[in-house]
């Protein structure tokens, strides 16, 4: 269910953002898990997960150890730093 190409990770709010970056670091992890490591809200992160996955760059899967938790990740697709045009020298300063 990807967007439009208009579409990308620039233009969601600031928690969409950071709940894609625990992601990025911390890999699969729970609703629950997420709000732990951003320090957002339960509500907070269900919205920016629902963003992220209508761009087409989080995925929803089956938690096998508890099957009424979903496991979110990251899609194979989703921008690395350099696609998203951030220079890795210009953050280091």
């Amino acid at each position: 269910m990807a967007g439009t190409d208009d579409d990308g990770l620039e233009d969601l709010p600031p928690s969409a953002k950071l709940v894609f970056k625990v992601l990025e670091y911390d890999g699969p992890l729970t609703q629950k898990q997420i709000v732990e490591e951003s320090m957002l809200s339960a509500r907070t992160v269900r919205y920016a997960l629902e963003r992220l996955e209508n761009i087409g760059i989080v995925e929803e899967d089956i938690y096998f150890a508890d099957a009424r938790q979903n496991l979110y990740s990251i899609t194979a697709e989703a921008p690395s730093d350099a696609e998203q045009g951030v220079d890795a020298s210009a953050t280091a300063e």
